[in-house]
């Protein structure tokens, strides 16, 4: 059968659209970048390292885009960027430093300045305005120690609040997390009385074991401890977060296997959430709240899964969200740390899993929270990660909620 020159023509036509649009089907779209906190080995001495993973838009899988970068010491134990996106904060416990990072727009990224803290790091925040970073730590005593920020550039130590407890001053108070509210109002710290909460060893105080420690912001960033902080928070806080409208706070609770809700008043006053706490998995070490601010997630270290809730908007109580399995959980890599949600569509949870030396990846359906496992998860990661942290990548706008 012969064919005129412009049936020919149309033929190629046709089949270069067809090979056009099947190798644009197949092309992998790096939507964010996914910074993951490890150790460079198993030793406890060894040293710290950054790995950079690119996150594909349509399946959430990972691929390491990048070889790591050291992380500036030993035992890197948190992480957090400034708001904008191009500055990147790591903690090491190993020689009690914070270590600022530039990050560029392929998502490398280049050490630029660091300073010393006057105590072990357990964690650290950044400000929305990107003027301040908080990082809590210590435990004899705890302290939140407060450092301006200059186009990212870390300053000098500008005010340390020591947290100590009412009518227990001499407890040693060990900090688990810091968060800041979205409008930058207030700062809160989760901290535990190591004299009151001490398995296998010797309890020598009648104090409540949990708590959470609350301060408005002032005017040049000082912080005033809010009416009745610090507020109960169970028996062993691990970890906290503010929804986006700045009207609840959550915190898991490590040995009690539950998540505490608190509605966030005036000058930064908590009260708790009517019918909480409320269960989770075993051993919660990490939660992130949506960033539309309609579902909460939570990892459970010694069960290895990962909790969904969903928000009840008007009181901020959270539900139980039912996998497509039928199970209340959803599994992970062996013990989960460190949590985080993808920052340019919110379609995606990642776990940083310390014994697996992995990273889990999960779909979020937006309607439903329910979360279905990505492709090819795990993703082998560096030794015993501890923290996770994400940008978007490209023009793909950040889902946030309006305040």
């Amino acid at each position: 059968m012969k064919f005129s020159k412009v049936s020919q023509l149309g033929l190629v036509s046709t089949l270069g659209l067809l090979v056009a649009t099947l190798l644009s089907g197949c092309m992998i779209v790096t939507i964010d970048y996914v910074y993951v906190a490890c150790s460079s080995g198993s030793g406890a001495g060894s040293a710290g390292q950054i790995q950079i993973f690119a996150a594909d838009s349509q399946s959430g899988a990972l691929r390491m885009v990048d070889k790591a970068v050291p992380s500036g010491g030993t035992q890197p134990v948190a992480m957090a960027t400034t708001s904008d996106f191009e500055n990147l904060y790591a903690v090491n416990a190993g020689n009690n430093t914070v270590v600022h990072f530039a990050i560029a727009g392929d998502g490398s990224l280049a050490q630029k300045d660091l300073v010393t803290l006057p105590f072990t790091p357990t964690a650290l925040a950044v400000n929305q305005a990107g003027t301040y970073l908080y990082v809590a730590g210590g435990n004899n005593p705890g302290r939140l120690a407060v450092y301006p920020l200059s186009s990212g550039t870390i300053g000098s130590l500008s005010a340390t609040e020591t947290l100590t407890l009412p009518g227990f001053t001499t407890d040693q108070i060990a900090p688990t997390g810091v968060t800041v509210l979205a409008n930058d109002s207030g700062v809160f710290v989760a901290a535990y009385d190591q004299n009151a909460y001490n398995p296998g060893g010797t309890v020598n105080s009648s104090a409540n074991p949990g708590w959470v420690f609350g301060y408005a912001v002032g005017s040049g960033g000082a912080l005033t401890p809010s009416n009745g902080s610090p507020f109960q928070a169970g028996v062993k806080p691990s970890a906290l977060a503010a929804d986006p409208t700045n009207r609840f706070l959550y915190v898991t609770d490590f040995a009690s296997n539950q998540l505490i809700g608190y509605g966030i008043q005036s000058n930064e006053v908590l009260n708790f959430l009517v019918a909480g706490p409320f269960k989770t998995g075993n051993q919660p070490s990490s939660l992130a709240i949506d960033p539309r601010g309609k579902y909460i997630y939570v990892a459970n270290s010694l069960s290895s899964t990962l909790s969904a809730y969903s928000i009840a908007l008007p009181t901020g109580s959270p539900s139980t969200v039912i996998a497509a399995t039928g199970s209340e959980n959803n599994q992970t890599d062996s013990q989960p740390v460190s949590l985080i949600i993808d920052p340019a569509l919110g379609r995606f949870v990642y776990t940083a899993n310390h014994l697996g030396n992995s990273v889990s990846g999960f779909r979020l359906n937006p309607d439903t929270g329910a979360l279905t496992l990505t492709q090819a998860t795990p993703y082998p990661a560096g030794a015993n990660p501890t923290a996770l942290i994400a940008i978007p990548h490209g023009n793909h706008a950040v889902q946030t909620v309006s305040p």
